[in-house]
């Protein structure tokens, strides 16, 4: 096994000398920083495909001047999000939009850019998150699963991916509910992706005169309960995504 390499600077003190005006002193060592962003990007549990997504290499449609447009303006507004964070009034980002159009890379640059400020942060896609809170009700299961619920209470960003892909019953709009309102009411910032829609965001849930145009999605109401929506909306930002061609096909293509 290759030996950790020791910092010049400090010689893995984690601290060094500087002279000011002719004065000694100690000072913290730039490696302590950069131990630490690398031990909070590895305990966030980004899953491999994402590891590396960023704001610089999110690719925008150049081919398509209306897609690139609109979807340039949602970038924008997510590392924007990213860039001022924290935000007390609003801590949180939704962001809505159908399958592929880049939810869950954006959503993870600006959690990773997060993370980069030294907040410590876990993303736990939505399934797999309740899957472990019911498993912790089991008195089998380890202690990890036991804690899940607590640390997506707890945790200074929590990033839940594709927010809603479950079948509804009273246990999971309960538990989505406990954790989007502990979160809320304690200015805990919450990143979510969803595919389901909402009129708020600008989807087409009812007719508007004489358009004869309804989406007949499934709502997030209908899917977490509208306590938890509401609350949901009164902590994000909430951005609507551009119906574009599948960015995980472009990606490829590139």
């Amino acid at each position: 096994m290759t030996p950790a390499a020791v910092c010049p600077e400090c010689n893995g003190t984690g601290w060094k000398i500087v002279e000011r005006e002719e004065v000694s002193g100690a000072t913290r060592c730039g490696c302590v920083s950069v131990e630490r962003a690398s031990r909070v990007m590895g305990e966030a549990e980004i899953p491999p495909l994402y590891a590396n997504a960023s704001f610089e290499n999110f690719l925008l449609p150049r081919d398509n001047p209306i897609a690139y447009r609109e979807l340039t303006e949602v970038f924008l507004a997510v590392r924007g999000y990213a860039r001022e964070f924290p935000n007390t009034k609003r801590p949180g980002l939704l962001l809505m939009g159908a399958s592929g159009t880049g939810k869950t890379h954006l959503a993870v640059a600006a959690f990773r850019a997060l993370l980069g400020k030294g907040f410590e942060g876990l993303f736990f896609d939505y399934q797999n998150l309740l899957d472990r809170i019911r498993s912790g009700y089991d008195k089998e299961s380890n202690l990890g699963d036991k804690e899940a619920y607590r640390e997506a209470l707890d945790k200074d960003v929590l990033l839940l991916d594709d927010l809603g892909a479950h079948r509804v019953s009273d246990w999971v709009e309960d538990t989505v509910t406990s954790i989007i309102t502990h979160r809320c009411n304690n200015s805990k910032p919450l990143i979510a992706t969803t595919n389901l829609i909402d009129a708020d965001a600008g989807f087409a849930t009812y007719e508007k005169s004489g358009t004869g145009v309804v989406d007949h999605r499934t709502t997030l109401t209908e899917r977490i309960g509208p306590r938890a929506r509401s609350r949901l909306f009164e902590m994000c930002l909430v951005i609507k995504m551009p119906l574009i061609e599948d960015y995980r096909v472009r990606k490829q293509r590139s």
